[in-house]
């Protein structure tokens, strides 16, 4: 019994163990300052789309600009390597994550794991533009939808791929209505921590209404079966700006992405880890 005990808690203090090293706590602030860097480059060229100019206002577009740039091969490594670690970050937050609720504990587990996930695949996309490789985010979802939908039970779970990412826009521009976002950070006094909970609000919105369009692309695919009608971030917000008054919205939706970008540089000082 007690080895069983044993076996169960060591990997809780494994993870402990790394939780609480500097050097992945600084890379992690690295990793939060490198998000932010590519939201406020997403949130430029989605503005530069309503203006009428070109480029992919997504992550591979972001990146991809990145590349382009003189200096942009190493800043790309270190983002990649920043996104990393708060990848490992996030599994670490998932195992020791508890609570007096089991119910609760696995609701945590699950969102630290699934945002684990999400940088995790965001770093394997700046190790690839940093290694000169590089990939499309509307391709790659229309061939997810034509993988899924050749599955006999593909169109239920396009549905459910589209309720997912609809599911995380919601919490988005839900956490950024409830200003919870605050609870992942210190917030700092006076006019900067004013400051930080608008810009705060303000991009946790826009970023969600932007998530909630693709699974709102997602779900047409499925309803059509039309792997071609999904689409990723790029392809979103280019739908928007077809809108009466897109141009618009889209400028403001750029706009959102930039005060997301710039919070998450304010989370890469003052983030609780």
């Amino acid at each position: 019994m007690m080895a069983s005990v044993k076996q169960v808690a060591h990997p809780k203090g494994a993870a402990r163990s790394v939780g609480s090293s500097r050097a992945v706590k600084v890379l992690a602030r690295t990793g939060y300052a490198a998000n932010g860097v590519l939201h406020i480059l997403i949130g430029v060229i989605a503005i530069s789309v309503a203006l009428g100019g070109g480029g992919s206002a997504d992550q591979s577009g972001a990146l991809g600009a990145l590349a382009g740039n003189p200096f942009g091969a190493n800043l790309l490594w270190v983002m990649a390597v920043g996104l990393a670690a708060l990848a490992l970050w996030g599994v670490v937050q998932a195992i020791i994550a508890s609570s007096a609720d089991t119910k609760e504990t696995w609701k945590l587990r699950a969102k630290e794991g699934g945002k684990a996930v999400a940088y995790a695949a965001v770093s394997v996309t700046a190790f690839r533009y940093a290694m000169g490789s590089s990939s499309d985010g509307d391709q790659s979802a229309q061939s997810l939808s034509a993988t899924l939908l050749e599955n006999p039970f593909g169109v239920a779970l396009l549905l459910v791929v589209a309720a997912g990412i609809l599911g995380i826009g919601a919490y988005f521009v839900v956490k950024g209505a409830n200003r919870k976002f605050l609870d992942d950070i210190d917030r700092p006094s006076g006019r900067a921590g004013r400051a930080t909970e608008l810009i705060g609000m303000v991009g946790y919105i826009a970023k969600g209404v932007a998530l909630a369009v693709v699974g709102i692309l997602f779900g047409t695919a499925a309803v059509t079966t039309d792997p071609e009608q999904a689409a990723g971030l790029d392809g979103a917000l280019k739908a928007l700006a077809e809108l009466p008054f897109g141009a618009v919205v889209l400028a403001l939706i750029g706009l959102g992405f930039i005060a997301y970008g710039v919070y998450c540089g304010i989370r890469a000082r003052y983030a609780r880890l």
